[in-house]
């Protein structure tokens, strides 16, 4: 018999070569006939730690290698991309820039109360 696999996108990436597979299937509602979207999380073993959150992965299902990971990472068919955007690039302040001090007088704006002939009436 075939082994079963799965096209998902890492969602968790933090445990060591294990990695939490978010799997969408569409089924069919039986009375209303509505198409619904399920989500079902896999927990997959990878050997390499290669997977990163966001990457799309082919998962297939094996012996069990612990309570919950009975899944292996097939392989990973598209990477996360990264935006590769600088600080300057969107008029951020660089971390290497040094922060204004607050207690320059251009920068604290005085408050002022109201005048005394508003006050008095």
């Amino acid at each position: 018999m075939a082994r079963k696999r799965r096209v998902g996108f890492a969602v968790a990436d933090a445990r060591h070569k294990t990695v939490s597979v978010g799997v969408e299937r569409t089924v069919q509602h039986p009375l209303y006939k509505k198409i619904m979207r399920r989500r079902k999380r896999y927990l997959a073993h990878d050997e390499g730690n290669d997977c990163k959150n966001g990457d799309r992965v082919v998962i297939e299902e094996c012996r069990p290698l612990s309570k919950r990971k009975s899944w292996r990472v097939v392989e990973i068919l598209e990477r996360r991309v990264v935006a590769e955007i600088q600080p300057q690039e969107i008029g951020a302040p660089s971390l290497d820039d040094e922060p204004q001090s607050l207690d320059s007088a251009a920068d604290v704006e005085t408050v002022t109360s109201a005048p005394e002939s508003e006050a008095a009436s």
